[in-house]
């Protein structure tokens, strides 16, 4: 046994270190590069002053600035005082391995428009309400995007929109130029930088938004937006032609968001013109789309209780509305879509292939910020500075002075949203090649803040030694297919698939210890589709944390391993395996802030002017920070 284990681990080694490592990029060779791979923690959705929704709710803050953020340096925020100061300061605690900036295509040559004197356009009547108005302007300007196949650019944009073209390449070009200089490409591979940006489309305010990642340097002249790409299909279609064909070199990938907030159109079972999936139209899905974000600021899009699912643990960070609309006309409550969640749409995935040949909806999963600060990976439940956005503009409200120069006597956020999370890639370096390797091959998860390194392996031969083994990584990769791969074909004799999942707590020192992890199986019966929910490791402790202090108590693990088996596999039937871990409870940010603020509920008299929201019924004050694995699929 001990010869046989030592011959996989060698096989897996020479296996890993045959992968190509760097592409075709020219770039001094990293001197950290681990060929059985490390957590590379990052944000690939982030918004700064190019952004209309940013810009308009007082961020200054430009690309260069946000990736200044994310190495580790400290920047100011909105508001600013008269001579233009920022009166709020923020810096990450631990540096980022790697972030893209994201701005909304959409508008970026009439945001720059209406800020460029001489430009054409300058004086129309929408730039004017922009200087004067910026809120307003949001509204009126973000309403020519909203509508789908109805986007429309402003008429001094010119008949052609060439006039809103071509100021749109300074900030294109700027964004470039800010991941070009902030890229490490030096032995030590300390931060990657990916050029990218959003395409917003919101047919009804629906939410489609994709973040469009490119792999390195070599990109389109101008982004594809939802005036030249009026729904998703074409999306995919332009970025195949004027990347994958006109530009040598290039390499790009699409990642949706915030299903959430789709009114039930993200994962709807036909295509938008209403015609039912095609295999050519699943292709091209799978191929453009191999990641999924699956929670941000605006809320989880994992599951939903009593939403096509009984688990309880799927309540988290829900809003109470799914689509832009609805919150802005106060439409809450209802039943969201099921449509509208990754869980379901990974369990229709399988229908899909069944009828098709091919899994559009063959998601890796990653977490993002979503932050409109121009802040990546701030993530921070203890002091949330509010990320904007859809939110409350982080300017508004009243201000006075405190203890440290500044202090907001107002939530800075809405309630309802929540710090984001982040992106964790398996990669032998912190280099565009290997990270966008990783993210093609979905060896990817996401986590909800925390960085809790994570390991999720399938096979059919894992021994039950191997939580207790120090090469588990190795016969990991040896024996089987890591978080995002396929499950090769069932050997003969063997019954059941094996999978071993490992967790540690984030190395932090004031971080969290783990409760539990958890496998979800999701599987086609007939033509039913079933799952199930599995605590494998841990379970429910005692934990909890006192809501008046935030004060934590009871034990938990620093680490926590399993392997398990399927015991109801059935080898005709499709499925997939996800692995989810959860920490202890802790306290949500809002609670951080109301306990602040010096609210007790127990005392209406100490709730101050605008934080009853402190003490609504609703008021989610605690929650269980997690992360969620990319899946493993079986096929017969």
């Amino acid at each position: 046994m001990k010869t046989m284990r030592s011959g996989l681990v060698c096989a897996a080694l020479s296996l890993l270190a045959a992968l190509p490592a760097a592409g075709e990029e020219q770039r001094t060779p990293c001197t950290d590069r681990d060929p059985l791979r490390r957590p590379f923690f990052g944000d690939l959705h982030v918004h700064t002053t190019l952004s209309l929704d940013a810009a308009t709710q007082g961020t200054r803050l430009r690309p260069r600035d946000a990736y200044r953020f994310a190495r580790g340096e400290e920047v100011g925020l909105q508001p600013h005082d008269e001579d233009g100061t920022p009166l709020r300061r923020l810096r990450l605690r631990r540096p980022l391995d790697f972030a893209a900036i994201t701005d909304h295509a959409e508008l970026f040559g009439e945001l720059r428009t209406c800020r460029t004197p001489g430009l054409p356009g300058y004086d129309a009547p929408i730039c004017m309400v922009y200087r004067r108005w910026p809120r307003l302007a949001f509204f009126m300007m973000n309403s020519r995007v909203a509508e789908g196949e109805d986007a429309t650019r402003f008429p001094f944009c010119g008949e052609d929109g060439s006039f809103c073209l071509e100021a749109a390449a300074t900030p294109w070009q700027e964004t470039i130029a800010a991941a070009e200089e902030a890229y490490d490409r030096s032995p030590q591979c300390a931060f990657t930088s990916f050029i990218g940006y959003e395409w917003t489309g919101a047919p009804m305010s629906k939410n489609l938004h994709r973040n469009v990642i490119f792999r390195n340097e070599r990109v389109p002249s101008l982004p594809v937006s939802v005036f030249e790409a009026t729904l998703v299909s074409d999306l995919w279609r332009q970025l195949d032609t004027h990347c994958a064909r006109d530009v040598d070199g290039c390499e790009v990938l699409a990642i949706p968001h915030n299903s959430n907030l789709s009114g039930g159109l993200m994962f709807a079972p036909e295509e938008e013109n209403g015609r039912p999936f095609t295999r050519p139209y699943a292709e091209l899905r799978k191929r453009s789309e191999p990641l999924v974000e699956l929670v941000q600021h605006k809320g989880d899009s994992e599951c939903r209780t009593g939403v096509g699912t009984n688990d309880e643990l799927c309540n988290f960070e829900p809003l109470p509305y799914d689509t832009f609309s609805a919150k802005y006309a106060g439409a809450l409550g209802g039943t969201a879509a099921p449509t509208n969640f990754v869980r379901n749409a990974l369990r229709d995935g399988l229908l899909h292939e069944e009828r098709l040949g091919t899994n559009p909806f063959q998601f890796g999963l990653i977490g993002s910020t979503d932050t409109h600060l121009g802040t990546p990976g701030y993530v921070d439940e203890t002091a949330h500075p509010g990320h904007g956005g859809a939110g409350t503009p982080a300017a508004a409200g009243r201000a006075k002075p405190g203890k440290g120069g500044f202090v907001i006597d107002r939530l800075p956020d809405d309630i309802e949203f929540n710090p984001g999370g982040l992106a964790v890639v398996w990669a032998e370096e912190n280099t565009r090649d290997a990270l966008f390797a990783a993210m093609q091959r979905r060896e990817t998860y996401s986590t909800s803040g925390p960085r809790i390194p994570v390991r999720f392996f399938g096979g059919w031969e894992y021994g039950d030694d191997l939580c207790g083994s120090a090469d588990l990584v190795a016969r990991g990769y040896a024996g089987g297919v890591p978080m995002g791969g396929d499950l090769a074909d069932r050997p003969p004799g063997e019954d059941a698939p094996r999978f071993v999942v490992w967790a540690a707590q984030d190395p932090a020192a004031d971080s969290t210890p783990l409760q539990r992890i958890q496998i979800v199986k999701g599987w086609v019966e007939g033509r039913e589709l079933r799952e199930r929910v599995i605590d494998v490791a841990g379970g429910p402790n005692g934990a909890g944390v006192d809501r008046k202090t935030c004060q934590r108590h009871g034990e938990g693990a620093r680490t926590l391993c399993a392997v398990w088996q399927d015991p109801d596999f059935e080898p005709r039937r499709r499925a997939f395996y996800y692995a989810r871990v959860l920490e202890n409870p802790t306290c949500r940010w809002s609670q951080y802030f109301c306990l602040e603020a010096g609210v007790d509920c127990d005392d209406p008299a100490s709730v101050p002017e605008g934080l009853d929201a402190c003490c609504a019924d609703d008021h989610r004050a605690i929650l269980q920070e997690r992360a969620w694995t990319s899946p493993i699929w079986y096929a017969p």
